[in-house]
């Protein structure tokens, strides 16, 4: 695990699974989802979660942002041989060392375990499509 990470200090829900690799961490509660970077936490509570679709890697690009007050970009690493998902919300809450801040819709790229999909299928009522 990271040393940088930012412990989580509280969890809406039951904890259910939690996915830690060295550069990112993924917890799952029975009411949220947080993805762990070093130094800055995304909460994402399940309900908000408008979709998940797969993400080929091979079409990653540079993610940017925008918003009223600041906009700017984050490109991270890909985790090789992991799937990724594309994670569309209608808010969420970001955690640094500055602050909790909240933000409007934002899509996050992750890579996500076929066990913490299902957790997070089951307690978000997504159901798939095929």
């Amino acid at each position: 695990m990271n040393d940088n990470f930012i412990h989580i200090k509280s969890i809406e829900g039951d904890l259910k699974l939690v996915h830690k690799k060295r550069d990112f961490g993924i917890t799952v509660s029975t009411k949220e989802l947080v993805f762990q970077k070093p130094h800055v936490n995304y909460h994402l509570k399940l309900e908000d979660i408008v979709s998940i679709i797969p993400f080929d890697t091979a079409e990653m690009k540079a993610i940017t942002f925008n918003n009223r007050r600041h906009s700017g970009s984050e490109l991270m690493n890909m985790s090789a041989g992991m799937p990724h998902y594309k994670i569309h919300v209608q808010k969420a809450i970001l955690h640094n060392r500055s602050g909790i801040f909240s933000f409007g819709s934002a899509q996050f790229i992750l890579p996500i375990h076929h066990d913490l999909l299902l957790a997070i299928s089951k307690y978000s009522g997504l159901s798939a499509v095929i």
